[in-house]
């Protein structure tokens, strides 16, 4: 072990002589300030049993047994001993830490300079703005010649495939559920199995709860965005329910005190059928109606209309579970979907209830959609089950139980009144990136 002692006028180029002359393996023993600068004691092939033999041994031993030293017994030291020494003058030695003054706070810019620098600010942020949009620009130009070159491959080497695309684009399912199609498609196509084979795997991917209007029952709150239909979908159930059952056995239960008339538009219905309507302002409530309505074959809940981003929301979602927990009836939640709404919009209120964990759902107004592929995607991507389907305004007889194959065949007799097929560029822009990946 060669130990050294290095001074220096900072830490920094003390650090530096070290490891100029000790080199990366140096090991630092001890640091100290002194008038002259910093001092470090710095060693090379440390031995760290013997720096622990040389401070047990340099712990001094009392006078009494201290035996005396006589001329005899001075030996000449070897320069292992030597070591050792100086290793028990270095572990004697104090450790003080070194600490590094803070740097001074940076002078202010005088505001000429600040008036010089501002245009030069802002021409680099317009150049760098510039420069992004001109990259966007690209990227997007670079795609698009991808995903029409990729397009015109499938065309050329799969014309069925590219026509089943073509279908699916006009019936208008997303893209990731027309590819999910795709590849449950056997490798060669004829015309008629392009027809038809990818209307059965749309019917088959698509689930049904498979709960009949006469029959069902128990306690069902139907959730839902504003102005989807929830209430009248209530008076078209609760008018099965009574036509089935009788009045006596049906109930209506409203927790919409938000919008202004909802309880009295459900009153009014409850009149009609001959049903009786309790209100519910919270989850205590709504739990001790539930529990009064125990006997009932039919008790159906509706709740107020809320978005996926209003903060009403969590909150009516809090009820219903509280309700559904101390209630001695299961409570089951229906989600309401509005099949003329767009996809996207679709996707965000299924996303919104999913924490609810809805038990099923309902498609409404499916007399006023364009078209059906929305709600179907929607329905397909997030596995929910369909549990009836209502297209227009009369009850009960606007209401059916969901059957997959009539929903998929109306919708594709909706296809064929859209008119042509997309053009080359539109297919490109939807399915390239994806036939790309394929």
């Amino acid at each position: 072990m060669k130990i050294k002692r290095f001074l220096a006028s900072d830490m920094r180029q003390a650090m530096r002589d070290v490891r100029a002359e000790q080199g990366a393996d140096a090991v630092i023993l001890s640091t100290r300030r002194l008038e002259e600068g910093i001092e470090i004691i710095a060693a090379v092939d440390y031995d760290e049993s013997l720096m622990r033999e040389a401070v047990r041994q340099s712990s001094p031993a009392p006078e009494a047994s201290r035996p005396p030293v006589k001329e005899k017994d001075v030996v000449k030291e070897t320069p292992k001993e030597r070591m050792k020494d100086i290793a028990k003058d270095v572990a004697k030695e104090p450790i003080k830490e070194t600490r590094v003054a803070a740097p001074p706070p940076p002078m202010p810019v005088p505001p000429s300079e600040i008036a010089t620098l501002q245009p030069i600010v802002e021409q680099s942020v317009l150049e760098t703005a510039r420069m992004r949009t001109e990259l966007g620009g690209l990227r997007q130009l670079l795609e698009q010649q991808l995903s029409s070159l990729a397009w015109n491959d499938m065309e050329r080497r799969s014309p069925m495939r590219a026509r089943v695309l073509r279908d699916m684009s006009r019936l208008g399912i997303d893209t990731d559920v027309a590819r999910q199609l795709i590849d449950e498609l056997p490798e060669h196509l004829n015309a008629d199995q392009a027809r038809y084979l990818p209307l059965g795997l749309l019917s088959r991917s698509l689930k049904v709860s498979g709960r009949r209007l006469a029959d069902s029952g128990g306690v069902t709150a139907l959730v839902g965005p504003t102005g989807v239909g929830k209430t009248t979908t209530i008076a078209k159930l609760a008018a099965c329910a009574v036509m089935n059952h009788g009045p006596a056995k049906v109930a209506l239960v409203s927790t919409d005190h938000y919008r202004i008339g909802a309880a009295a538009q459900l009153e009014h219905y409850g009149r009609l059928l001959g049903v009786r309507v309790y209100p519910a302002y919270d989850a205590a409530g709504l739990a001790q109606t539930l529990h009064l309505l125990r006997d009932h074959h039919t008790v159906l809940v509706d709740t107020a209309g809320v978005s996926g981003n209003d903060p009403r929301l969590q909150q009516q979602m809090d009820v219903l579970r509280d309700a559904g927990t101390h209630g001695t009836a299961k409570l089951r939640a229906c989600l309401v979907l509005a099949a003329n709404a767009q996809a996207s919009a679709l996707d965000e209120s299924v996303r919104a209830y999913l924490p609810l964990q809805p038990s099923a759902c309902i498609a409404t107004k499916l007399d006023e959609a364009p078209s059906l592929g929305g709600v179907l995607s929607v329905l397909i991507r997030h596995r929910l089950p369909l549990d009836c389907t209502t297209d227009g305004q009369r009850v009960p007889e606007d209401i059916s139980a969901a059957d997959a194959r009539v929903l998929v065949c109306r919708a594709a007799q909706t296809q064929r009144r859209l008119g042509p097929a997309a053009e080359d560029l539109d297919m490109a822009e939807r399915f390239g990136l994806a036939v790309a990946s394929l």
